[in-house]
């Protein structure tokens, strides 16, 4: 009985008849395939956020704001900051690595993405670190300097919408007159 049992395991190794073969297949898994972002030039060289990206960037950071100052408050049992405190949180905020945020491109259009942003569709690919990492920090920045901290915690503790309308909306604001980027849903920002 030995002999057959070597022979039989000899034949099926040497003839490709396995438990795969004996039991079937196992069912083919379809292949699903997502281009990365195609970047201009300008969009992998420049050392600024390109305008077309520049409201969802607006979106990232005030994001990014509110988290920071919150975890700030909320070790304070929800009292409101010292402003010593708040400009450190701030400043905390904008010096961030800022790697989890990146690009992709979405039905033809590129968006950034990463966490207080909308979600984009399952299958896609993010192109993240390079220029956008200093990027972000440096429109933080921009942002804190020109509006000043006092006015960015005045709206923080207003609500996450005042600092949206400071930060991203008013006259001047990237995101000023668009219809097509609404304010990502609370539910979506506590994602990560």
């Amino acid at each position: 009985m030995r002999p057959a049992l070597a022979v039989w395991l000899v034949m099926s190794l040497l003839g490709g008849t396995g438990a795969q073969d004996m039991c079937g297949d196992p069912p083919a898994t379809p292949s699903h395939s997502a281009p990365a972002p195609q970047l201009s030039p300008e969009e992998l060289l420049s050392p600024h956020m390109p305008g077309s990206l520049r409201c969802d960037a607006c979106h990232a950071i005030a994001f990014q704001i509110e988290e920071q100052l919150l975890k700030a408050e909320g070790k304070l049992g929800k009292k409101a900051l010292k402003e010593s405190d708040y400009m450190e949180v701030l400043e905390r905020s904008c010096s961030q690595d800022w790697e989890s945020y990146g690009v992709l491109e979405l039905d033809g259009e590129k968006r950034l993405s990463g966490p207080g942003l909308p979600r984009q569709q399952p299958l896609s690919v993010m192109v993240s670190g390079g220029p956008w990492p200093s990027r972000l920090s440096k429109l933080c920045h921009g942002y804190v300097g020109e509006r000043g901290e006092a006015q960015i915690y005045g709206a923080h503790r207003r609500g996450p919408a005042a600092l949206r309308q400071l930060l991203c909306r008013g006259d001047k604001g990237p995101c000023a007159g668009r219809k097509d980027r609404p304010d990502p849903p609370k539910a979506l920002q506590n994602e990560l």
